[in-house]
């Protein structure tokens, strides 16, 4: 059907497709190469990847090629296919999307149209790329394949033809389904695809919003408003996935793809999105002036499975699922670290108190953020749930040239820092043991 794709491989995805329909599709890549993928949530579902555009050369990875679930980053792809349809002539802007029984019944977010409804090609585009519309995202899939199955197929076809090689879809929207599965590291090479072999209908990643019959429909990226040189891609949520975001900006000519997966809320995940993108310019920059330096070694990391992650109550893009993933990568905690002999640091114990007489010279760190009050809310955090084994510390907060505040606890001994993170990184939390220059 897709004039790219040679006639053998059209007849393997009809054959595929058609295999999942009688329920003998070949194993999935989670059931058949990903053995630890259960339902669980014991491991942190994070993953991230940061990439240069131009060259493709990967700057930053953390768990890039372990699987996820794409959750609406599933959209790239089937607007990726729809924008391939347009510039072979096979559709046109103007052309409409009737919305099928199968359609109208998707779960939100959704435009909610009724069965016999249609909205251009356009307005269907917009839909997906701004609303996450579940129930435009089949639709679609339905006109350009026939049936959601089978344009699904196309999905995993192209995406293997793209270099995306553990990435397996079954539908075009995103919704939960466990046989779904993507990576970091597939993401940014879709997301880079998308980009290069269709420049001309990028900007509908760009959009912040978009008027639908009379009403304003705005969307989800918060990031297109609040950092310079955003502009796209998009944005995903389920249960199962937590917070993802498939994001590029531009700053100084030079363009950086980045994916994080797995966030426990949006500011989390638009917190990192933005930290791996500033940070990737900066070494860009650094390297142009002959310094080596990478984007991982100028980041903080709290726990070396990834950044911490906070229960979240926010509602992402109307997806619901009750997946959860457990990985088998579990690294030991990092070794002890130097403390920098010119740290200043700001007390945190209420005004007027006598801060408690130091125990000795050793310090943990529990956490690294964007501002004084998230670390001071770490500091909170950690004593409360911790006070045993911290009780006698002085919490503290160090402000870094970079504008990144470290929380800590100082004036303990050896023994007592070591036992605290010992005790803290077995929670699942970040905690970094500091010793005396």
């Amino acid at each position: 059907m897709f004039a790219k794709l040679t006639v053998r491989s059209v007849f393997a995805a009809l054959a595929f497709a058609g295999a999942m329909a009688c329920g003998l599709a070949a194993p999935t890549v989670a059931s058949a190469q990903i053995p630890y993928l259960q339902m669980t949530s014991v491991e942190p579902k994070y993953a991230a990847i940061v990439i240069d555009a131009n060259s493709g050369e990967m700057l930053y990875d953390k768990r890039a090629d372990s699987p996820r679930y794409p959750a609406s980053v599933t959209k790239v792809m089937t607007l990726y296919l729809t924008f391939e349809a347009l510039s072979e002539g096979r559709l046109k802007l103007t052309d409409r999307v009737p919305i099928t029984p199968r359609a109208a019944a998707q779960a939100p977010t959704k435009l909610g149209l009724p069965v016999g409804d249609s909205v251009s090609v356009d307005e269907a585009i917009r839909a997906m790329a701004v609303k996450s519309a579940n129930d435009i995202a089949t639709a679609m899939a339905e006109k350009l394949g026939g049936s959601e199955s089978r344009f699904a197929a196309l999905m995993t076809l192209r995406g293997q033809e793209l270099g995306m090689r553990n990435t397996r879809f079954v539908n075009a929207s995103g919704l939960p389904d466990s046989r779904q599965i993507s990576t970091a590291r597939d993401l940014a090479i879709l997301s880079r695809a998308t980009m290069r072999d269709f420049p001309q209908y990028y900007s509908y990643f760009s959009l912040k919003g978009f008027e639908f019959r009379g009403r304003y429909i705005a969307g989800h990226n918060r990031l297109l408003t609040n950092m310079p040189g955003f502009d796209g891609l998009k944005t995903g949520y389920t249960n199962a996935s937590g917070f993802n975001l498939a994001g590029s900006a531009v700053k100084d000519g030079r363009r950086l793809i980045a994916v994080v997966l797995g966030g426990s809320s949006t500011a989390w995940r638009d917190n990192n999105m933005e930290d791996l993108l500033t940070t990737g310019f900066d070494v860009l920059k650094r390297r142009s002036h002959g310094e080596r330096t990478t984007i991982a070694a100028n980041l903080y990391e709290e726990d070396p499975r990834g950044p911490i992650m906070r229960p979240s109550t926010e509602e992402g893009d109307g997806e619901q699922a009750g997946l959860k993933i457990v990985l088998t990568d579990n690294p030991k905690p990092p070794a002890a670290m130097k403390v920098s002999p010119t740290l200043k640091a700001t007390q945190t114990a209420p005004k007027g108190a006598k801060p408690k007489k130091a125990k000795g010279d050793w310090a943990v760190q529990v956490g690294a953020f964007k501002s004084k009050g998230l670390a001071n809310e770490q500091l909170a955090l950690v004593r409360s749930r911790f006070s045993k084994f911290v009780s006698g510390a002085e919490g503290a907060v160090e402000g870094a040239a970079s504008s990144t505040f470290r929380a800590q606890f100082q004036g303990m001994t050896a023994d007592a820092a070591r036992g605290a993170c010992k005790a803290i990184t077995a929670k699942r939390q970040p905690c970094m043991v500091l010793s005396p220059s």
